[in-house]
């Protein structure tokens, strides 16, 4: 498993978003309400690619990346940009 995608790389080759999910639970206290059920969400996912319900992965990333501004700190900024890379290899910019 990788820790973090590489530059390129083809998003179906992160970690799984439920185990980024539980890297966040486990780094993030307390989240921000708002962010809390984009979190949830990503425990039920392996790939951006899955739908969760009527929404997308992507969108489920998305909200939850633009929902964690209040989440700060080493692993905040780490995994931050690992869902953001992901996201990028969907061709979400």
């Amino acid at each position: 498993m990788l820790d973090s995608p590489a530059e390129g790389v083809p998003a179906e080759r992160h970690r799984p978003l439920y185990i980024i999910a539980a890297d966040i639970r486990a780094n993030w206290a307390k989240p921000h309400f708002a962010a809390f059920p984009y979190i949830y969400a990503m425990r039920s996912l392996n790939q951006i690619s899955e739908p969760y319900g009527a929404d997308s992965g992507t969108s489920i990333v998305a909200y939850f990346l633009s929902n964690a501004a209040t989440w700060r700190g080493e692993h905040a900024r780490r995994i931050k940009q690992e869902l953001r890379d992901i996201l990028k290899g969907q061709g979400y910019e």
